[in-house]
C-alpha cells in the first residue's frame, strides 16, 4: 500500500488493515482542526470518536476519496452537533472570584474574628495543655488533617482525634467561650 490515499488504494484496500492507518494519518489533523474551531470542549476525545464510527463503515463507503471525506467530515459534524448539544444542557461552572462575591452577609470566620480578638484566642489556647494546644494550632490553623498532624506530632491518628475532642471539650468548659458559643 502507498502513502498516499487514493481512490485506487481505497479500492483496492478496502478490507486492509494499513487502509485505516492511511486515513487516519490522512485526516487527522483536519478533522481535529475542524473540531477545535468548532468550539467542541475535548476536540482530540470526539475525533477519536469520529474515527471509531468512520472505522466500522469503512468498507461501505462509496464516491472513491472525494465520498470518504464528505462521510468523515458528516461524522465529525454530527459529533459537534451532540457536543454542543450536551454543553448546552451543562450548566456553565465558574470558578469563584473573590472581588466579584457581592454577598451582605459576612462568613462566619469574619465574624468570629471581630467577636474574638487574637490575644482572647491566645489566652484560651494557653489553658490547655502542650499536646491540646499543637494538634489545634496544626489542625486549625495550619490546616493539617488528621493524619497529617498524626505525622507530625509522632502519634496514632485516633491520639490526636482524641487530642482535639479533648481540647475542644475543655475549651467549651472555660467561661469566656460560653459567651460565644450557642447552646
Amino acid at each position: 500500500m502507498t502513502d498516499a490515499l487514493t481512490d485506487d488504494v481505497l479500492r483496492a484496500g478496502a478490507r486492509d488493515p494499513e487502509l485505516f492507518s492511511l486515513v487516519y494519518r490522512t485526516y487527522a489533523s483536519q478533522v481535529l482542526g475542524y473540531l477545535t474551531a468548532r468550539g467542541v470542549e475535548d476536540p482530540e476525545a470526539v475525533m477519536q470518536e469520529v474515527f471509531l464510527a468512520v472505522l466500522s463503515r469503512l468498507e461501505t463507503v462509496r464516491g472513491g476519496v472525494a465520498g470518504l471525506r464528505t462521510f468523515l467530515f458528516s461524522v465529525a459534524h454530527a459529533r459537534m452537533v451532540d457536543d454542543h448539544r450536551r454543553q448546552s444542557r451543562t450548566p456553565v461552572q465558574l470558578p469563584f472570584d473573590a472581588d466579584l462575591d457581592q454577598r451582605a452577609e459576612s462568613s462566619a470566620e469574619a465574624e468570629a474574628l471581630e467577636r474574638v480578638s487574637p490575644q482572647e484566642v491566645l489566652d484560651l489556647l494557653q489553658g490547655l495543655l502542650d499536646e491540646q494546644r499543637e494538634v489545634l494550632t496544626l489542625r486549625l490553623i495550619a490546616g493539617l488533617t488528621v493524619d497529617q498532624v498524626a505525622e507530625v506530632m509522632g502519634k496514632s491518628p485516633g491520639s490526636v482525634k482524641q487530642l482535639q475532642r479533648r481540647a475542644l471539650t475543655r475549651l467549651r468548659e472555660q467561661s469566656a467561650v460560653k459567651e460565644y458559643v450557642a447552646p
